[in-house]
């Protein structure tokens, strides 16, 4: 697996992507998280709502079972105290009820802010990236073998724009039908070029033999 180009321009700007992303990603989590924060203290009035209620009905309903443990006080002098119990522990329960409204939505909202951006970003980068790793692990593998250079170019011939095969030969095409070796290595050094990757190494016996 070959993660980033042999040739500095290429390997440069690959590096500084990856850097870029993994501060995109870092970002937007910490917004995130200061949005979550933020929303939760939406929380606050329930979490005080919660205790006072709470705090309310165990006082009322204290005095409640202190009045009926009186002898011969009946129990309906004790039954308001206890339906404003009741009514307290329903405030306590409202309270608790906003506090996971507010929690949920901090988790909602929070979610949200962090995924669209970075799935945006990955949807773009991310396949980009996995196709060049791809490509350039397996034009690395076949750029020392004679056989491997026959495959680039061809995968030259089919992929690179034609202003640049031009360049090499208006009659680039006809030559690497015949075999030429020099057309054969200029194709596949346009194509190891075009991934960022160093030239073939060519053996004394393999370099193309020119006559005088």
């Amino acid at each position: 697996m070959k993660l980033y180009a042999d040739r500095a321009p290429t390997a440069l700007r690959q590096f500084l992507t990856d850097v870029f992303v993994v501060v995109w990603v870092y970002v937007w989590v910490r917004l995130g998280m200061t949005l979550f924060d933020l929303i939760q203290k939406l929380a606050v009035p329930g979490q005080k709502l919660e205790s006072a209620g709470t705090g309310l009905a165990d006082n009322l309903k204290g005095a409640g079972d202190k009045i009926n443990g009186v002898p011969g006080v009946p129990d309906s002098v004790a039954a308001p105290f206890t339906s404003a119990a009741n009514a307290a522990r329903s405030l306590a329960d409202a309270g608790h009820q906003q506090q996971e409204i507010v929690n949920d939505l901090a988790w909602i909202l929070s979610v949200l802010l962090i995924a669209v951006p970075v799935t945006m970003l990955v949807l773009v980068w991310l396949p980009l990236r996995i196709r060049w790793i791809r490509r350039a692990g397996s034009a690395a593998r076949l750029r020392n073998a004679t056989a491997g250079r026959d495959l680039l170019a061809l995968r030259a011939l089919a992929t690179q724009p034609l202003g640049k095969l031009v360049k090499i030969d208006p009659e680039i095409a006809a030559l690497w039908r015949r075999g030429d070796k020099q057309a054969v290595e200029a194709l596949a050094s346009l194509e190891l070029r075009s991934l960022g990757l160093r030239p073939a190494v060519i053996s004394l016996s393999e370099r193309p033999v020119t006559h005088l």
